[in-house]
């Protein structure tokens, strides 16, 4: 697929983190109703581990010299499948989606070569409004793989924290204890190990991503009979919109049912609300059994809207 006539691309730097941080508010804003990345996203995204943006990216640039489009790709993990992005000004830059698509694509094949891989998977995500970019993903042989729901609640008037169940009790994770740390890890681990699309991720190589957080008092540990048995973590991604974010809530398949999963959202909303915040929320990803919409709908969670992720098997250039 060509450009549109006098249209360009180029490689992106950290001096167009601002033009970059433009088309996104834009496209997020059209998807989601409000902007969802802020500068610094842009520049980790642009320093990310298994990442080069001199081959992994692209900027559309219009007759006119600005920036209007931005491709990219994240693998957190250097493992598993590749997640391509492909951000555009709906309204000055839709025509250009397809063919920074097809230019990721080729980059994904590119990729899966370097790692031996006789084809890599590929995933992108569509957002309910973006029906355009739906045609477009499927016209080159994606398929829906899953749906994942945000649920959100309000956190005005917030009932009191409730006593957890017979023999339950919630605390912080302790930070400066490697061996508390080393069983939150666990409890994720074991908890999705069986779950689809769980990649594992070594204790090492998750101390690292998570690196040196100022939001600890927000991360917790449930005990049952004094035994880990769940933990949550949160994430601030949505606090530009003032809602604490439940990024991942874990619970050991021999204390589910128990309300172990509900105490620790409840401490949850009590620590958010206490910071101010307006709202708690989370995202379902539908196809996990471990993460039932019953138990988030009896913390007062309510669908807000869903995300669709399709999937393309992209076999290795040359093969």
């Amino acid at each position: 697929m060509t450009l549109p006539a006098g249209w360009t691309t180029r490689r992106p730097t950290l001096d167009d983190v601002p033009a970059i941080l433009a088309v996104v508010h834009a496209a997020d804003t059209f998807a989601i109703g409000h902007p969802d990345f802020d500068a610094e996203d842009v520049a980790t995204s642009l320093t990310a581990p298994y990442f080069d943006p001199t081959r992994d990216s692209w900027l559309a640039v219009d007759p006119d010299g600005s920036v209007v489009g931005w491709a990219t790709m994240d693998n957190p993990t250097g493992v598993g499948r590749d997640f391509v992005e492909v951000y555009v000004d709906p309204e000055r830059a839709a025509t250009v989606r397809a063919p920074l698509l097809a230019r990721q694509l080729d980059r994904v094949a590119e990729r899966a070569a370097e790692r031996g891989l006789p084809a890599l998977t590929v995933r992108c995500a569509v957002f309910a409004p973006e029906r355009d970019w739906d045609r477009a993903l499927r016209a080159v042989g994606f398929t829906l793989a899953k749906r994942y729901v945000r649920m959100s609640r309000p956190l005005a008037d917030l009932p009191d924290e409730p006593a957890g169940p017979p023999g339950v009790t919630v605390r912080p994770v302790r930070p400066d204890d490697e061996a508390d740390l080393r069983e939150f890890h666990r409890i994720y681990e074991t908890a999705f190990g069986d779950t689809p699309d769980h990649e594992p991720l070594s204790y090492e190589r998750w101390r690292a991503r998570i690196g040196d957080l100022t939001a600890w008092d927000e991360w917790f540990v449930a005990e049952v009979d004094g035994v880990p048995a769940g933990a949550l973590q949160s994430s601030d991604q949505a606090l530009d919109q003032q809602e604490g974010f439940v990024k991942n809530l874990a619970v050991l398949s021999a204390y589910r049912r128990r309300g172990v999963g509900a105490a620790l959202l409840r401490r949850a909303f009590a620590r958010y609300a206490e910071k101010g915040r307006l709202s708690a929320g989370l995202g379902v990803d539908l196809t996990n059994p471990t993460a039932p919409l019953s138990l988030y709908r009896s913390v007062g969670l309510r669908e807000t809207r869903w995300t669709d992720m399709y999937e393309l098997s992209v076999p290795a250039a040359g093969v």
